[in-house]
């Protein structure tokens, strides 16, 4: 079940949350750098990079819910904050603990 910290404006979720959200029409964005893009990322997953997220926020989508991705996890936290701060509602952000790291792990699929 999605974790929400009171203090943050985005939820916290698993791999299999994901993967479950993703074929449910959820929308991913990986945030890492190109180099690490390349190397493999979640299938259908748009590179926004960390730092451009709040300039390129009219890239992302308008509605559904919105996963952001890292490597690790602590990128994609960042990712969300900027995104609340652009307007987006803390009901749609969530970020996946472990990032592509963890995704890679529990053999889901990867894009290179």
């Amino acid at each position: 079940m999605p974790v929400k910290n009171a203090q943050e404006p985005f939820h916290r979720i698993t791999v299999q949350e994901a993967a479950d959200m993703l074929r449910d029409g959820a929308h991913i964005i990986d945030v890492r750098e190109p180099h690490e893009y390349v190397a493999g990322h979640v299938p259908g997953a748009p590179l926004i990079p960390v730092n451009s997220v709040f300039a390129r926020r009219e890239e992302l989508p308008k509605d559904g819910k919105l996963i952001f991705t890292c490597a690790v996890g602590q990128r994609s936290a960042l990712a969300c904050e900027m995104a609340a701060a652009s307007g987006i509602p803390a009901g749609r952000l969530y970020n996946l603990e472990g990032g592509t790291e963890a995704w890679i792990k529990a053999g889901q699929p990867v894009e290179q």
